[in-house]
């Protein structure tokens, strides 16, 4: 569970920001992204933390993927902070248009694409090397 919320999290609010970036009409995807992401970039620690003291240290091939799947963890929780950070900051100075929206929206992309790398590497530990996933 712990695992798989942030995934969730990050994506839906990804979503819902891409909707609303484009339609415009409707301030509630707005407020979605905001808050699927915050949730998302602190659910995205705990997710984190517990891979990082809850799984033992692979070698070979297994230890290669462990590798990448910890590097793009520790990536995507960066950018999830970050882009939570600025959308907070837009939205409590109320610029949540012009170009550091572009931004926030590109970091907050970037961040969907590393949760999804991410994923990818967890789910090969998982069903090819058959490491149990931490929940």
């Amino acid at each position: 569970m712990i695992v798989h919320f942030p995934i969730a999290l990050i994506l839906a609010g990804f979503l819902a920001e891409m909707v609303y970036s484009f339609v415009k009409k409707e301030r509630l995807f707005s407020e979605m992204a905001l808050w699927l992401l915050s949730f998302g970039a602190v659910s995205a620690i705990f997710a984190y933390v517990s891979g990082a003291f809850l799984t033992r240290e692979l070698y070979g091939g297994a230890g290669s993927v462990q590798s990448l799947h910890e590097l793009f963890a520790e990536l995507t929780v960066i950018s999830s902070l970050v882009a939570a950070a600025f959308k907070i900051y837009l939205k409590m100075e109320g610029k949540e248009t012009g170009l550091l929206k572009w931004i926030v929206f590109a970091v907050y992309g970037l961040t969907a694409v590393l949760v999804i790398i991410t994923g990818h590497f967890g789910g090969i530990l998982v069903y090819r090397h058959l490491i149990p996933a931490v929940y």
